[in-house]
């Protein structure tokens, strides 16, 4: 199953998609760096017409999707490759995914950094 890691500065909406993705409230999503400390995981199922029709040719007894975990990962800082905030957490969690899926933000804020 491919892993893919929701990565970004903090508050920057990660939790926010991650929650959306998985259709759940599992990620706590608030104005405040570091709320997600702990990596949030959830598995989606990647639909797919084709699977029933290729069921029916090859007379197969089941038919299970594809799925994709996605892991919500703590917003990066500044220094993190040092060390600062939770960046060694955060370098380790993202050495354990296939991809990544990077959220940016589209604004300035000066009391965000």
């Amino acid at each position: 199953m491919l892993k893919a890691g929701i990565v970004g500065l903090p508050n920057v909406g990660k939790s926010t998609l991650f929650n959306a993705v998985t259709r759940t409230r599992k990620a706590q999503a608030e104005n405040y760096p570091f709320c997600t400390i702990d990596p949030n995981i959830g598995v989606v199922s990647v639909p797919d017409e084709r699977l029933g029709v290729l069921a029916q040719m090859n007379q197969s007894q089941s038919v299970i999707s594809t799925a994709i975990e996605f892991v919500d990962i703590a917003g990066l800082v500044k220094g993190a490759s040092e060390g600062a905030g939770l960046g060694n957490q955060f370098l380790a969690n993202i050495r354990e995914v296939d991809a990544i899926v990077q959220v940016v933000r589209c604004f300035e804020d000066d009391d965000i950094i």
